[in-house]
């Protein structure tokens, strides 16, 4: 691992060159042309440059004074008005990672009297969440006792809190980072809180605690490293669907990952596969958005898109801070033996992973992968925080293949019904879910829904309600939507949608899969609404069409856009199938 060890110190050192000219005198930091800054980032850069430090003990990075971008940055987020609690961890963690003794603190002596007032204040400022920035609270509860600035430490009981919220949202353990109104955030997010909650004891002063509370958060945060030999594809794609994917997909699993294997999260027998895993998503990540002439991470272009509250200049802070972490961890990590490979006989593998199972809404995610086909999909069923979307609908996720606009709401794979003014869309919640094995060794995933629900995610009682059938044979899809209504409804329209996308001409792999010449091979193969495809509309040069990875091209809308007349005790349905035509850019 020291080969790669260096490796990614050299990509971290290319970024900071590329970006430290952006913190300002004041610690404020400059956007990218076209774009807005975050009122956090100055928080990013702090910790990226701290974890630098921590990495190679070097206090400059060129003509640059590490130690003074440090505390110029820190100094401008503990004084950022409105308070960025997100920025305020960010900028704590990295001070710390410069010692937690103040008097041999280099950042701590460059800052005056007024930061270091500030900065004891704000971090002793109580708050509470619910979501993924609990982890923040505990950033700041360790910084505040190691540093010497509290005699109390807050840090076990905040990260208990943190447990106990996830017993509370989760019946199979796992962050809801949306857990108010329907809930069901199961996002990247719960990956993202488990790599800060362990950077940030991996600084904390009291070794004793750490050692303690390890054994716990191992029991949860496991469970996402044992999703990820059935979640990440063969070319490396990673967490592939939910809020703020893309580089960021790709980073957090890689994190996760390395901690894991340095903590003894992953068993000894099982090693070999998560190297694999982790070369293959880090070789993914250094392809599709690392400019090796620029030396900078790319999120966004003329074809691809990420959310807007990522920002470049954040996003390159953050992938330096991982460089960085990833560095180090692989120093503290012995590559272990090959394995002989075992001859096995690749065959269609279908998993279900239940995050939240109650008598209010079931909630999960079902993954299926067909090796000979290259066909692999992550099928969310999960909410998207109350902002339409298509990132958390309940479609066959897999770039390349079957994509969706990033950030943007659109009825993929999934019919829209527009019911006295609000849309309609089987997604975000399930009941009586079902997975196994069917005729002809098909995987399904079934679910109803006995109240129908809103794009906004507002259940409407008293309307009627939906079935879901997917099925999985081989290469073939089928989808299946059963609606019913309790009386005489008027429905307005019916939309269903297919985006055809393809990988970033620049930035892929090439092994990276695309969809062939004959496309989708979709067929409907019933359709009580008797809806009408509607003329191919092509949207290459519209630039809010991008998708994660690439730019999506074309629009296929089947469309009912006159009234019918929903009758209680009939069943209308909608059933598609798909054989998608799958192959590989060229590299």
């Amino acid at each position: 691992m020291q080969s790669f060890s260096e490796q990614c110190l050299d990509m971290a050192r290319s970024i900071l060159g590329e970006n430290l000219s952006s913190i300002n005198e004041d610690g404020s930091i400059a956007p990218m042309a076209g774009e807005e800054p975050r009122y956090d980032e100055s928080g990013h850069a702090a910790l990226a440059i701290g974890e630098f430090y921590r990495a190679t003990g070097e206090t400059a990075q060129g003509d640059y004074d590490l130690v003074d971008l440090s505390a110029r940055s820190i100094t401008n987020q503990a004084f950022r008005e409105p308070v960025q609690e997100n920025g305020l961890a960010y900028a704590a963690l990295g001070l710390l990672s410069w010692g937690p003794a103040k008097e041999r603190n280099q950042v701590w002596e460059r800052l005056v009297d007024p930061t270091r007032e500030r900065l004891d204040t704000l971090l002793l400022a109580r708050s509470d969440y619910q979501n993924h920035w609990q982890a923040f609270n505990v950033a700041k509860a360790v910084t505040r006792y190691s540093m010497g600035l509290s005699k109390k430490d807050e840090t076990g009981k905040l990260i208990d809190r943190f447990l106990e919220r996830i017993d509370q949202h989760s019946s199979g353990k796992f962050v809801d980072d949306y857990p108010e109104n329907l809930g069901g955030g199961f996002n990247i997010y719960g990956v993202l809180t488990f790599v800060f909650i362990r950077q940030a004891l991996q600084l904390h002063a009291n070794i004793n605690l750490k050692e303690r509370k390890l054994p716990s958060l191992r029991t949860y945060g496991e469970k996402y490293i044992k999703m990820f030999p059935d979640l990440i594809r063969h070319d490396g794609l990673g967490w592939a669907y939910g809020r703020g994917i893309g580089a960021y997909g790709q980073m957090h699993c890689i994190s996760l990952i390395l901690q894991g294997l340095r903590d003894g999260w992953v068993p000894e027998e099982q090693k070999t596969r998560y190297f694999d895993l982790f070369r293959r998503l880090f070789h993914f990540f250094f392809v599709n958005y690392l400019d090796q002439e620029s030396g900078c991470l790319v999120i966004r272009d003329a074809e691809r898109d990420t959310i807007p509250e990522h920002t470049t200049r954040m996003a390159n802070f953050d992938a330096a801070r991982y460089l960085s972490q990833w560095s180090r961890l692989a120093r503290s990590i012995a590559t272990p033996a090959t394995a002989a490979a075992k001859a096995i006989t690749p065959k269609p593998a279908g998993r279900f992973i239940a995050f939240d199972k109650g008598n209010r809404k079931e909630q999960g995610l079902f993954l299926y992968r067909d090796p000979n086909s290259g066909l692999h999909t992550q099928l969310p069923l999960i909410s998207g925080g109350g902002a339409p979307n298509s990132d958390s609908l309940p479609f066959p996720h897999c770039p390349g293949v079957f994509d969706w606009p990033a950030a943007r709401y659109l009825p993929v794979m999934l019919p829209e019904l527009t019911i006295d003014g609000k849309q309609f869309i089987p997604a975000y919640y399930g009941k009586r879910i079902v997975t196994g094995l069917g005729p002809r060794n098909a995987f399904y995933f079934r679910y109803e829904q006995p109240e129908l629900i809103t794009k906004e995610e507002q259940i409407q009682s008293g309307i009627g309600g939906c079935k879901v059938n997917w099925t999985f044979e081989k290469d073939k899809i089928t989808s299946e939507f059963a609606f019913t209504v309790k009386a005489n409804t008027q429905l307005s329209q019916m939309r269903y949608m297919l985006v055809i996308a393809s990988p970033h001409s620049r930035y892929r792999l090439g092994n990276t899969l695309t969809l062939g010449q004959e496309g989708f091979r979709c067929s409907v193969v019933r359709d009580d609404f008797h809806a009408q495809w509607q003329e191919t509309e092509v949207v290459s040069d519209n630039p809010e069409y991008k998708t994660f990875y690439g730019k999506v091209h074309y629009l296929q809308t089947l469309l009912r856009d006159h009234p019918l007349i929903m009758r209680p005790g009939q069943t209308y349905r909608l059933t598609v199938t798909f054989r998608p035509d799958i192959a590989t850019v060229e590299g």
